[in-house]
């Protein structure tokens, strides 16, 4: 026999099974109509003296007449009577015969009746004498602004305006009672539930404020309306204060506006492309923020807990007033409480309803995202729903973070953060996200033990104490799980050996080594035995604590030039602004030269020794520190360097070349000779200014940088200043290294491709060389020498051309912008370009 199965419950069940507004104020209407019929009559009975019998006065016509728990309006709704809205609009005839002869009443006796009736209105139930207003509807006006009473005209003139005074306690009431109602279910928040809980805990004082009187005006001859206005003062003020309250809380929310996800839409795939950036969520989210704003956001949490802020600060003036909304404030603000200390003490965020400052994007883990999944799970996987960083001061507007209200420029729901958190956010993302990083590691997180924290509150500086605590050893597990644990020094120094050739005997091995293959295409090069190559190289050379690092560095291929790539990053960040022409001539053709070097490269496949360039494998959560971004800035310098490098070492092999026998003769003709000094001087100049930059770049810039960083590593005391001082470290590098401006990454791509090309030569200048000598022995003598010295006067002349527009570039932002470019000035005069 099968086990049985229970069946799943069904997902589209209705989440409140209570009555609505309008349902409840229709059976009401008709019990209270009933109930008025069998008064009507009750009273023509006695009117005419005529009492029927038991049979015939209990059923009259279709009308049951008998007095029971369904005329009772009490027993609809328990245990309050106050949670009623009841009535119609046929109530207002309600004891017609009674009030008319109410002026006929003496004024104690007027008083007593009125109030008996002032009671029930107390509590939200019409009297016979204080009505309904004529213009109220229960089927069509708000019952979060209240139920409007009105008093008859017939009583006397004193008491009616002592009962106006108090009838606004009426309304106050119902419409608070309205408002518990409506806003007390817990799918409208935590915060908003909490509130409606103190809310009611005060309704309960006021009710027993209530029960006094009753029982005063039963058992005490010598209570009087006056009497009972003198016990009520002081508290319609307290609830006019709430009444404001709510009106206001009621106002900012417009339910009419609730957007809903087309029906062709599964919520989960919403949410989940939301989250990753995929399918055009992005664009539906912005769309949808067009058309609906951020009306159809429910009120709650963080902008439940600004808004009563604001409230207690604009009523500084009124100790009531500021101690009730304080009192407010500490009760709402409980959950949101709780939240943040179990985000920030055990790195967990039980957030359902969407109401803190965090969100977390379930839908972004390790696996699934490819591409730099660790950096982007850093970045994204936790985000302050406002969608500010630390980066950036101002809040940047994404997909995932609503609009700003029209009235009051607030943000929506959650990711309005309260006043008193605003300082702190950052303090409160980074802590919830070092602990994550700790329990991804699978390291148990313990909770910090504190004292009892049951009564802290946002106005309560030992909360915001609690907060540096849990920040501060957040960031020293962190800090040592990375630096002690997990070997992180180590791991950059091995990055600056390898990227930033502190050791280069490797880096010269191995071109010596894959001479053969870097002279392919990229395409045509194997990887594979490039790689194999790189292991010798690096075994060869392998010392120091980061010899079981160099596993990790991987040889790639880029699939874009070094400068092309270099002027695209400086182009689309706006690094270097609207600069004015520095360059000489070079300066007006940057943008076209550009273009056509572009559209060279594309027809012509790019070298090996080009796209060569390494990777460094690095798990997680080191990845934090040595992200793909930064991993990048290390590419580009090491680019940057291997070039150099690699045409250093060609010129180095030019001149080797140079001092076979064929160069050094003496016996030549003039000519030659001065073709061969001009050829000599050439190749010592481009030498030396190859020689000149690499120097400036290993010695002056990278050297002295990296040794600051060394100092701050060792006395960094947080995550994130080690990842700030890390980035910063990078992006100086790149600044003074002459990375991030166009017009010198002009200059120098077109010297070093002079160079370079300068250098490919070599063997044909060897050729024409032995030809010279040869022809010089003939009786014609030699015939090239013009065409020899024409096509090194076109080398001298771009040389001389482009050395003077790099000399100006950097002379000009060495006295602008870039300081640290003195001592290449100082280098490169050594070198000037010949007149």
């Amino acid at each position: 026999m099968d086990p049985f199965t229970p069946r799943p419950r069904p997902v589209g069940r209705k989440n409140n099974l209570s009555l609505s507004t309008k349902e409840y104020a229709k059976v009401t209407g008709t019990i209270a109509s009933a109930r008025r019929n069998r008064r009507r009559f009750e009273d023509e009975e006695q009117t005419n003296g005529h009492v029927s019998p038991p049979s015939e006065s209990r059923w009259r016509g279709n009308f049951c007449l008998e007095p029971s728990f369904i005329s009772e309006e009490s027993f609809v709704r328990a245990p309050l009577n106050s949670r009623i809205v009841s009535g119609t609009t046929a109530t207002r005839s309600k004891g017609k015969a009674r009030e008319e002869s109410l002026d006929a009443f003496p004024l104690e006796v007027q008083e007593a009746m009125i109030l008996e009736d002032l009671l029930y209105v107390l509590m939200g139930i019409e009297g016979i004498h204080i009505t309904y207003h004529e213009d109220y509807s229960p089927e069509d006006d708000d019952a979060l602004q209240g139920i409007r009473f009105t008093v008859s005209k017939r009583l006397d003139p004193s008491l009616r305006d002592l009962v106006e005074r108090v009838l606004p306690l009426a309304m106050y009431y119902t419409a608070i009672s309205s408002f518990i109602e409506l806003r007390g279910h817990l799918d409208l928040g935590r915060v908003n539930h909490a509130l409606c809980a103190a809310l009611r805990d005060m309704l309960k004082e006021y009710q027993t404020l209530l029960s006094q009187l009753e029982h005063a005006f039963n058992t005490s001859p010598q209570f009087t309306l006056q009497k009972l206005w003198f016990y009520v003062h002081p508290t319609i003020h307290t609830l006019s204060l709430i009444y404001q309250l709510t009106t206001e809380l009621a106002a900012t929310e417009n339910p009419g506006s609730d957007s809903s996800l087309s029906s062709g839409e599964d919520p989960e795939d919403a949410a989940r492309n939301e989250a990753l950036g995929l399918g055009g969520a992005k664009l539906k989210a912005v769309l949808s923020e067009i058309e609906a704003g951020a009306d159809g956001i429910t009120v709650k949490g963080g902008e439940v807990l600004s808004i009563l802020h604001t409230r207690m600060q604009h009523t500084a003036g009124d100790p009531a007033a500021r101690a009730l909304y304080g009192t407010l404030l500490r009760a709402a603000g409980r959950p949101y409480v709780e939240m943040l200390q179990q985000w920030t003490r055990t790195g967990t965020l039980t957030d359902p309803y969407e109401e803190f400052c965090v969100k977390e994007s379930r839908f972004i883990n390790r696996g699934t995202l490819e591409m730099d999944y660790t950096d982007e799970y850093w970045e994204r996987r936790y985000t302050l729903r406002d969608g500010s960083t630390l980066g950036s001061l101002n809040k940047r507007h994404q997909a995932g973070v609503p609009p700003p209200r029209a009235g009051s420029g607030r943000l929506p729901g959650g990711a309005c953060i309260p006043p008193l958190l605003e300082s702190w956010k950052h303090k409160v993302l980074l802590a919830g996200k070092y602990l994550n990083v700790i329990r991804e590691c699978g390291i148990e997180v313990q909770k910090v033990a504190n004292l009892r924290d049951d009564d802290l509150a946002m106005d309560d500086e030992r909360f915001y104490k609690f907060i540096e605590d849990d920040y501060s050893h957040a960031n020293r597990t962190l800090l040592q799980l990375l630096l002690r644990d997990q070997g992180l020094v180590p791991r950059l120094n091995c990055l600056k050996r390898c990227f930033f050739l502190s050791h280069s005997s490797y880096l010269t091995h191995f071109l010596d080594l894959a001479h053969t293959e870097l002279r392919k295409t990229a395409k045509a090069a194997s990887l594979v035995k490039l790689q194999s190559l790189l292991d010798i190289a690096l075994g060869a050379d392998a010392h120091g604590d980061d010899m079981p690092f160099r596993e990790d560095v991987r040889v790639t291929m880029a699939t874009t030039g070094l400068y092309e790539w270099l002027l695209r990053i400086v182009n689309v960040s706006g690094v270097i602004g609207d600069e004015g022409d520095v360059a000489g001539d070079g300066g007006h053709d940057e943008h076209h030269s550009h273009k056509k070097g572009k559209e060279k490269d594309e027809k012509k496949p790019m070298l090996a020794i080009d796209a060569l360039q390494l990777d460094f494998n690095v798990k997680f959560p080191l990845s934090l520190v040595i992200s793909r971004k930064t991993i990048l800035r290390y590419q580009l310098l090491f680019r940057f360097l291997l070039y150099l490098k690699h045409v250093e070492q060609a010129l180095s092999a030019m001149w080797l070349e140079q001092q076979g026998p064929v160069w050094r003769r003496t016996d030549v003709p003039p000519e030659f000779a001065a073709w061969r000094l001009r050829l000599f001087a050439l190749r010592a100049r481009m030498l030396a200014w190859v020689q000149q930059i690499l120097a400036f770049v290993t010695h002056e810039v990278l050297e002295p940088n990296w040794r600051a960083l060394d100092a701050k590593l060792s006395k960094v005391t947080t995550v994130d200043q080690l990842l700030r001082d890390h980035v910063d470290f990078l992006d100086t590098c790149m600044k003074e290294c002459m990375l991030t401006s166009s017009k010198l990454l002009n200059a120098f791509s077109k010297l070093i491709v002079t160079c370079s090309t300068f250098a490919l030569y070599t063997s044909s200048f060897t050729k024409d060389a032995n030809k010279a000598l040869l022809a010089a022995e003939t009786a014609e003598g030699d015939g090239g020498a013009k065409k020899r010295s024409d096509f090194l006067i076109r080398f001298e002349t771009n040389l001389n051309h482009w050395l003077r527009i790099h000399v100006n570039c950097v002379q000009f932002y060495a006295s602008s912008e870039n300081v640290s470019l003195l001592p290449l000035v100082v280098r490169l005069n050594s070198i000037k370009p010949t007149s």
